[in-house]
């Protein structure tokens, strides 16, 4: 299956494409206003993957991400309302050529209320059914749960236990684009709290890291190969002065056309202070320290 990811300024594309070629759907974005096509070898229901990624987190405020068909993005109603909530926090748009879904528009905005009620509808059923369920168990005298469990039983153990970290990979993979590509290219360069705090900048609250859960995640990515463990080594200590030219670097390094002004709200929104100890950020100190940092070789 191939998927492609149309990029182009001020809006976002993505397409994928199933028993076909990418051409049909390259025609239907470049009539919506499409002209760069990035193709990647995944499937829709696979939420780990890195041009994906890459584009939501180039995505930046009154971008749009457009694709032909909501299962060329997402195989579940949770994923797709996830990658729209990023998309908001942004201030970017979401749009489906043949569904009737642009979130740039009241009738679009409408149409996804409904699908996050209705997600909700489904989770609520699905516990009430879980609760039925076990209390019919009960009263026909029935023990819920796993038997080899009860019982200690060193194999029924062994799969619960792998279940359980295999269920902690799925649920990292889906959010994978929110932190794997900046502790990629940032550690061990730099200290885990201004790394957490660069993640979390464009982030909604609910999904926001702790630091022991990104270490956490760090850890489990590193185990099974998909971070190098150079990641989880000591920040080297950085001169007072070197420290904001770095975390500047590190904003326009994940996205080089973001403005200025773009890092200077990054930059509140990570409640830096100013070389001066101000709260509100200008351009013009935000081109200093591009220029400081491009000075240190910080910028690539």
């Amino acid at each position: 299956m191939h998927q492609s990811v149309e990029i182009v300024r001020p809006r976002l594309r993505h397409v994928s494409t199933e028993d076909q070629t990418p051409l049909p759907q390259s025609q239907a974005l470049k009539a919506a206003g499409c002209a760069e096509i990035h193709e990647e070898q995944a499937s829709g229901g696979n939420r780990s993957r890195p041009v994906l990624a890459r584009v939501l987190g180039r995505i930046g405020k009154g971008d749009t991400l457009v694709v032909v068909r909501i299962d060329r993005l997402a195989r579940s109603l949770s994923h797709l309302l996830e990658v729209i909530e990023q998309l908001e926090a942004k201030g970017a748009f979401f749009r489906s050529l043949t569904d009737p879904i642009d979130t740039s528009s009241p009738q679009g905005k409408f149409t996804l209320q409904v699908l996050g009620a209705a997600a909700e509808f489904e989770r609520a059923l699905i516990r009430e059914r879980t609760k039925a369920g076990l209390a019919s168990a009960r009263s026909q005298g029935r023990i819920g749960g796993n038997p080899g469990l009860r019982a200690r039983d060193p194999a029924a153990l062994r799969k619960v236990r792998q279940a359980r970290a295999d269920s902690y990979m799925d649920r990292l993979g889906e959010r994978a684009q929110d932190w794997v590509p900046q502790v990629r290219r940032l550690r061990p360069d730099m200290a885990w709290q201004d790394l957490l705090r660069i993640i979390n900048a464009p982030l909604p609250e609910a999904r926001r890291w702790t630091q022991a859960r990104l270490l956490r995640a760090v850890n489990a990515f590193v185990r099974d190969g998909f971070l190098s463990e150079t990641v989880l080594g000591r920040a080297a200590r950085r001169e007072g002065n070197d420290r904001l030219p770095a975390i500047v670097a590190a904003i326009r390094g994940a996205d080089p056309d973001i403005t200025l002004q773009a890092i200077c709200d990054r930059l509140e929104a990570m409640r830096e202070p100013t070389p001066r100890g101000r709260t509100s950020w200008q351009p013009s100190s935000v081109r200093m320290l591009l220029a400081r940092a491009k000075t240190l070789g910080l910028l690539g």
